[in-house]
């Protein structure tokens, strides 16, 4: 199984947004670190602000924000948002003709393979991929602010 380019740049549209939070990301900046149209992370971006992953904020200053926690934003999730099939083979689509549908394991072994796919990446969430800050930070051309330690 391969995934399509809209989960993996959704997947780095959140990393990005997650590794620049608080503060809000802006499209165009997104599209310039990875180097991908702006157009194509728009349409992107759409399902993943309808799907809760993702809120805009409008305005001179706009920009894109996690919806959620990283921590609360699974990779499974993300790719269901994202990927329109996840048929491993021809006898999982509808309309399938072969002759052995009902009585080949095949099926059930994909099936089992599925499941265990779709178990990993359940098990891992955007705030993982984005513990690296500050290399991740670097990398995509953002600078890295130091948090400032309050006074008790």
């Amino acid at each position: 199984m391969r995934l399509t380019r809209q989960s993996n740049y959704a997947i780095r549209a959140l990393v990005y947004c997650a590794i620049n939070d608080p503060g809000l990301s802006r499209v165009a900046d997104i599209a310039k670190a990875y180097g991908i149209s702006e157009l194509f992370l728009f349409k992107l971006i759409k399902p993943l602000v309808e799907g809760g992953l993702i809120q805009t904020v409008r305005g001179r200053h706009g920009g894109i924000k996690l919806g959620r926690p990283a921590k609360d934003i699974s990779l499974l999730e993300t790719i269901r948002l994202t990927e329109e099939n996840f048929a491993l083979a021809e006898c999982f689509e509808d309309g399938a003709d072969c002759p052995l549908i009902g009585e080949c394991d095949l099926n059930s072994a994909l099936r089992e393979a599925l499941g265990a796919f779709f178990a990993v990446l359940d098990g891992y969430s955007i705030a993982d991929l984005a513990q690296k800050r500050r290399s991740l930070r670097e990398r995509l051309g953002l600078k890295f602010v130091e948090p400032i330690a309050l006074a008790h």
